[in-house]
């Protein structure tokens, strides 16, 4: 900044220290001069100034109030007091009031002239922290509003995310049931069944997530088998048996590969292990089949039992509670039948009938945790993974007679 633009104003009643002020200093700086606080108050008010010059005592107002104003009405403003007066006192107060320095009368010019320069430093640093203050503050703001279109853009990225899931999920199961008539309103009872179950065990969202996936999808696996099997009214030959069970390979070939159905694949491929050892397709027995599992069995059974099948009529609550029992620890996971039983029938009834399938879900499951397994998932692999069409018994089934 050129000297001629740096604005003095200098304010004593005393004409001669006026005339002495400006001597001295409006050749090299633009200066304004004048002979009360009152009418330096007015130049304040229209005109911005990098330095006040005043007096301490003047009739009226005095040069401590005018400097008070200047430090709350003007703070880029640097003020030096010059008086007449020695009490340190004098000194101190006009400190306390804002003042950059103190100079007492008769003053020499040499010594004037250094304590503007150092004044006039001290103001060029002020503003240069008030311009970076607010040049800070406009780009916390800017990034603020970037941060917050950012994350605007990316819920509504995973609100599309959450809903592809659910759609795909909804998909894969509707899949099933254009082929298996008794599919139809099965796998949402067993869902929301086997999520009471694996509720009352204290079992996390996050394997309530899984326990949903495996329960939803546990037959895909079924698109693999021919029509002329998984639609025949009587009962499957030997050879038959053995073709229905590989639905457990290729239920377990459909989701190989998508990341986010992971979680599904112990319930797709145990699903017929039995707690003795006595189930396909490999024969698990006990704990080495996944506690998914064995919470899936338990309500598999229990919604086989009581709904209508081609081979016999639905059976009540106490037929199915009874053939769980005593299939404790053959068919069922002992831990898994308690847990049953300690859910009071009118429950299971209203888990039945009343509870819509994704409303009963959402009692069970944080949304949140299912957007923060998919989040997890897409930052670990940058992918969920793709359908493998031959997978998904296109070509499987086409190698079935």
């Amino acid at each position: 900044m050129d000297d001629k633009d740096i604005k003095l104003l200098i304010v004593d009643d005393e004409e001669p220290i006026r005339k002495l002020l400006a001597a001295a200093l409006c050749s090299t700086y633009n200066c304004l001069i004048t002979d009360s606080a009152e009418e330096a108050t007015r130049l304040l008010l229209t005109t911005s100034f990098n330095l006040v010059i005043t007096d301490i005592r003047m009739p009226g107002a005095s040069g401590l109030e005018l400097c008070q104003f200047i430090h709350k009405s003007c703070p880029d403003t640097v003020v030096l007091m010059v008086s007449g007066m020695t009490d340190i006192q004098f000194a101190i107060e006009a400190m306390r009031q804002g003042a950059f320095d103190y100079i007492m009368k008769p003053f020499d010019l040499s010594h004037l002239s250094v304590s503007v320069g150092r004044a006039l430093k001290y103001q060029g640093l002020l503003v240069a922290k008030r311009n970076y203050e607010q040049s800070l503050e406009q780009t916390v703001r800017q990034r603020t509003a970037e941060l917050r279109s950012l994350n605007d853009s990316l819920n509504g990225m995973l609100e599309t995310l959450y809903t592809n899931y659910r759609a795909t999920l909804r998909a894969l199961a509707s899949v099933l049931e254009t082929r298996d008539i008794e599919t139809r309103g099965h796998s949402d009872r067993v869902v929301a069944y086997t999520l009471r179950l694996g509720k009352e065990l204290g079992l996390s969202h996050r394997d309530l997530i899984s326990l949903e996936q495996g329960a939803l999808l546990h037959d895909i696996g079924k698109i693999g088998v021919p029509d002329g099997i998984l639609l025949k009214a009587g009962p499957l030959t030997e050879d038959e048996w053995t073709k229905m069970r590989e639905h457990v390979k290729y239920g377990l070939g459909i989701i190989e590969g998508i990341d986010f159905l992971s979680g599904a694949s112990s319930i797709v491929g145990q699903h017929h292990e039995r707690y003795d050892g006595s189930g396909y397709p490999n024969s698990l027995q006990g704990d080495a089949i996944h506690l998914y599992s064995r919470i899936f069995a338990v309500a598999d059974a229990f919604d086989a039992i009581t709904s209508d099948r081609p081979y016999r009529a639905s059976q009540p609550y106490a037929n199915a509670r009874a053939e769980i029992l005593t299939n404790s620890g053959h068919h069922f996971d002992p831990k898994v039948v308690k847990a049953f039983l300690s859910v009071k029938e009118q429950e299971w009834t209203e888990i039945r009938y009343s509870a819509k399938p994704r409303d009963y879900i959402e009692k069970l499951i944080d949304e949140r945790e299912i957007r923060a397994l998919i989040v997890s998932l897409k930052y670990r692999s940058g992918s969920t993974g793709a359908l493998n069409p031959a997978a998904l018994g296109l070509g499987v089934a086409a190698e079935v007679p």
